[in-house]
């Protein structure tokens, strides 16, 4: 593809890499068919190859306004497309870029600064969120059925594993995870113990900072990840493996930490190597503890974030049917289901809709339950869900334990 960058945006390192990804792009289309809103919705404008043209005539300095915000809203930005792109086109990147910008040439309104705003604030806050959270659980009973739906339930943990291995992992904390559910990261603890490895949790650490970033407020994306570089670099120092995230959104980030700071002079270095220690929880177990589990039927949902951003694909599935369970087969399963971060709050309808579309598909082949490994699809799915859902390392140290895995 061509391109002619304003004088605006030539000369910016974002701009030259927004160059240099726009060029790679042959318009050949294959992006459309893996588009989960395209699928929705038939329109060119959304779906990967109409949203390069958007940010394309942005950057060269063309009008932009509501209707180009519009259409790279709807985006997921799940990066289904990247798994089909045979240039590797990375859309993702151009995506954050053209958002930047539009962004920046035609302010959005007040109200939606606002709202995004609080967004960042709430979410990114464990503290504020894990308040508010009470709140929300205490006057659940008197709310109406969908919103009262949309509040998950609490949900126990058990024992976190004293460290007692010379090989030890650290753990991303992160924002909402620890309060929703908090069994999570304690499971993963009790399966890597089983392995030989000791899961530790650094002081000081928290959100991964991808809530923010994509939501356009990278200033506090950066300062929550220099804070969780600065935390983890003294058991880095001292040796530490690998820093794990459980929730693969987060994972996709974390291993991102070293190009968001390729320029910054004190944390490059330093976010170079946490990215290149950052595993998916997937990475690092493996299912050689396991009990038999015969008989039993789930269905695994594969995060967008797993599968598309991490590049990541049967590794979950191969650790589950090696602790002896039968996956059933998921039509679509490469499609969305509609969580994306903070989509599912400020695209309800498009996400609703893909909701009902994967719900279906994984409900199918009739399994006991619904498995993920992302926390924000856990939380999706469990809105509408007939069937219990949980994430795979809960399952897992379930089977490891002979013990129930359900979290409420």
């Amino acid at each position: 593809m061509q391109t002619r960058l304003a004088d605006f945006i030539r000369d910016r390192a974002e701009g030259r890499e927004a160059d240099a990804i726009l060029r790679k792009c042959v318009h050949c289309g294959f992006c459309t068919a893996t588009c989960p809103t395209y699928q929705l919705l038939g329109d060119e404008l959304d779906g990967p190859r109409g949203r390069i043209y958007l940010i394309k005539q942005a950057l060269e300095g063309a009008p932009v306004g509501p209707s180009t915000r519009l259409h790279l809203d709807r985006c997921l930005t799940c990066r289904s497309c990247e798994t089909t792109c045979p240039s590797g086109v990375r859309y993702g990147r151009l995506l954050d870029i053209g958002r930047s910008v539009v962004d920046e040439r035609a302010p959005r309104p007040r109200l939606d600064r606002l709202s995004r705003r609080a967004l960042v604030s709430l979410l990114g806050s464990r503290r504020l969120f894990t308040f508010l959270l009470a709140l929300g659980r205490a006057a659940r009973p008197l709310l109406p059925g969908p919103l009262r739906r949309r509040i998950p339930p609490p949900r126990r943990a058990r024992r976190w594993p004293a460290p007692r291995h010379r090989r030890t992992m650290l753990c991303l904390t992160g924002c909402v995870q620890p309060a929703i559910a908090p069994g999570i990261d304690a499971a993963a603890a009790r399966v890597l113990d089983r392995q030989g490895i000791s899961l530790l949790r650094a002081p000081g650490s928290g959100c991964c900072g991808a809530l923010a970033w994509h939501l356009g407020a990278h200033d506090e994306a950066l300062s929550r990840m220099r804070a969780n570089i600065d935390a983890w670099w003294p058991a880095i120092e001292a040796g530490a493996g690998a820093v794990v995230a459980t929730s693969s959104a987060c994972a996709e980030m974390l291993k991102d930490y070293g190009e968001r700071f390729a320029a910054d002079r004190t944390h490059a270095e330093k976010a170079a190597r946490v990215s290149a220690l950052a595993r998916d929880a997937s990475e690092v177990v493996d299912a050689s503890e396991a009990r038999p589990a015969q008989g039993r039927r789930i269905a695994f949902h594969s995060p967008c974030t797993l599968q598309h951003g991490q590049q990541i694909r049967g590794r979950v599935e191969g650790v589950l049917e090696a602790a002896g369970l039968e996956l059933a087969p998921v039509a679509d399963a490469h499609l969305c289901c509609g969580s994306a971060g903070t989509y599912s709050i400020l695209q309800r309808g498009l996400s609703g809709r893909l909701l009902a579309n994967k719900l279906a598909a994984l409900g199918a082949g009739d399994p006991e339950r619904i498995v993920t490994a992302n926390i924000g699809c856990l939380l999706h799915l469990e809105s509408a869900a007939e069937r219990p859902v949980l994430h795979w390392l809960e399952l897992l140290d379930e089977i490891q334990s002979g013990r129930s895995a359900d979290p409420k």
